[in-house]
Order: C-alpha cells, then structure tokens, then sequence
C-alpha cells in the first residue's frame, strides 16, 4: 500500500488517482450564482477588512494563520457563514481515501469547510465550500490539487461544490462537478487588496452561501 499526503499531490496525480478533468472554459460567476449588490454597511465593514489584511501584508510574510484570521474569517462572517444553518469544520483530518485500483492510500487536512447543517446526525451534509489557505506568497494554485482530493468523495452525495484556494491577497474559485469523469472549472483569480475584485470575493462568497 502507498500512503499519500494530500498536500503533496499534483494536477497530474488527482487527474491519474480520480480521473479529474479541467472544463475547458474559464467560468464566469453570473452563470452559476446570483450577485447580489452590497449594502453600504457591507461596503464599510468590507473596506475595513481589507485595509486591516493590507497593514498586514505591507509589515512583512504574513503567515497561514494570519490570512485564516485576518481575512478569511471576517469575510466568511460578513458574507453569512456564521448563520445557524451554516457548520464551519476547521482543521480536520480526511477520512483516508482508499484508491484500490492502484493501491494508493490519501490522508490530509483541509483548512476551512462550511456544510449545510441538517439536524439529523446520520445523514450525509451538503458541503458548501470548502478552502485551502496558503501563506502570503505562495501561488494559491498549489492548493487546488488538494481541494479536489478532498471533495472527490463527497460528488457521490451531491452534484458540485464550491472549492477557494488563496494566499490572503488572491483569491482562486472553482467548481468542482461530479460526473463519470470529475471535473473542475477555474474562474478569474481576484486580487483582494483592490476595490473592486475586493467586492467580486464577497459577493460571490455571499452567493455561495444563499445557492445551497
């Protein structure tokens, strides 16, 4: 038996281990979610987020931790991740994938996972979205081989989720679709210490949150 470390793995090893395939076009967020406008006190809070992370980065590396603190945390608060309807799993360690075909087996932890609560406890939860944060730095592609692993198991319950790889100051969405062969479509990596894109993350982490 191989024992693999999600983390680790590369786009040609989550393309060989669970046949994953990327969509061919660059996804675009208005076809899947509906974008609301912000509200001014949105718009305030978001800047203020924002301007806190930017102190951060300017000062020096800023650290895993730091970006899961600093930014996604307040962000996932805003954008309604701390309703009652929404769980956040932090830090947890996979239930071991067990690749028979090649006798391979996958362990990891993902960073942040928001699930559906639905008040029975034997009954599979509809993920979300989950994230993969990386420190300040580091391309957030990276993360993207490990948010499919972890996801593959889950496209037996449900048709797509949403998956979020950053560094902190890009933000990398994907949805990942179950299928006879997976698939995942990137969308436009957004900067987040810009007005701009800064209001694209939220309203589409805010979108996410009201699709499922």
């Amino acid at each position: 038996m191989v024992l693999l470390a999600a983390k680790n793995l590369t786009f040609e090893d989550v393309q060989n281990l669970f046949g994953f395939r990327e969509f061919g076009e660059m996804g675009v967020f208005s076809d899947y979610l509906n974008l609301e406008q912000m509200s001014e006190l949105e718009s305030r809070e978001l800047m203020a987020i924002c301007a806190n992370f930017r102190r951060y980065l300017l000062s020096g590396k800023v650290s895993e931790g730091q970006i899961k603190f600093m930014a996604i945390a307040p962000l996932m608060n805003l954008a309604g991740y701390y309703d009652k309807e929404i769980e956040l799993l932090l830090e947890e360690n996979i239930q071991r994938i067990e690749i028979i075909d090649s006798d391979t087996s996958i362990t990891g932890r993902y960073d942040i996972l928001a699930v559906k609560k639905t008040g029975f406890p034997n009954l599979t939860k509809l993920w979300v979205l989950i994230v993969e944060a990386k420190r300040a730095g580091i391309d957030p592609f990276t993360g993207i081989p490990q948010l499919l692993t972890y996801t593959y198991e889950t496209l037996n319950f449900q048709q797509s989720v949403w998956g979020l790889a950053t560094n902190g100051l890009h933000f990398q969405f994907l949805r990942i679709c179950a299928g006879e062969s997976p698939t995942y479509q990137l969308f436009p990596s957004l900067s987040f210490i810009e007005a701009e894109p800064a209001i694209q993350i939220f309203k589409v982490l805010k979108a996410i949150c009201l699709s499922n």
